[in-house]
């Protein structure tokens, strides 16, 4: 009497019998396989996501230099114009699916951008730093006057010893026991201080935020 032949398949030249141990490790072994690829195209899909909406983040000269096609331009500007919250995240959704079709180069060349604002939000960020610091030895002594004077000859002497002055006067209490008053010179001595060190002595003060004074 013949035997019924079994059921499987064949691996590399090598048989798999149905429900046998091997055919079990090898179906989870892809069943893993891809539940990995599942797991892999959603963290990608989330990322480009992401990476879109930071594009929001950009300013519109910058936007516009990228290599991006119309619809996803159009996109984004519809999104910066979304206020609702449940529209926002649609629109999200949309902008990461066409982001999902951009290429490597379209994609690279959106991370560089972003790159590029990022390290010129840090160096700023350390130039109003600094220039706080600079402000507050300034007006807490001449030998700090001297020394910036020597860093920066260019600088406007009698404008800076003047507001360094006023900045002294204005910071004496009204009362004992009351914190020190900062006023315009104060200020002024801030704006001063950074111009000088971005070169850009043109800067406008609104360019450089200042925390609120009791002018």
């Amino acid at each position: 009497m013949s035997r019924k032949p079994k059921k499987g398949y064949f691996v590399r030249g090598q048989f798999v019998a149905e429900g046998s141990e091997l055919d079990i490790e090898m179906k989870a072994e892809l069943k893993g396989t891809a539940d990995s690829s599942r797991t892999d195209l959603k963290r990608e899909s989330t990322e480009l996501q992401q990476l879109g909406e930071a594009l929001l983040t950009l300013g519109q000269a910058a936007r516009a230099a990228l290599p991006l096609p119309e619809r996803l331009f159009d996109a984004l500007e519809a999104a910066r114009k979304i206020t609702n919250f449940e529209g926002r995240r649609r629109q999200g959704q949309f902008i990461g699916k066409l982001m999902r079709k951009l290429d490597e180069e379209q994609i690279a060349a959106v991370r560089a951008a972003l790159d590029v604002q990022k390290r010129g939000s840090a160096e700023e960020a350390a130039l109003l730093h600094e220039a706080e610091g600079w402000r507050n030895t300034l007006i807490e002594g001449d030998e700090a006057v001297q020394r910036w004077i020597e860093a920066y000859p260019d600088t406007d002497i009698q404008q800076l010893r003047a507001l360094v002055r006023q900045a002294r006067k204005d910071a004496v209490p009204e009362k004992p026991g009351l914190a020190p008053r900062h006023g315009r010179a104060y200020r002024e001595i801030f704006q001063l201080v950074r111009s000088a060190m971005k070169g850009d002595a043109g800067t406008d003060e609104a360019d450089a935020p200042e925390p609120d004074d009791d002018d």
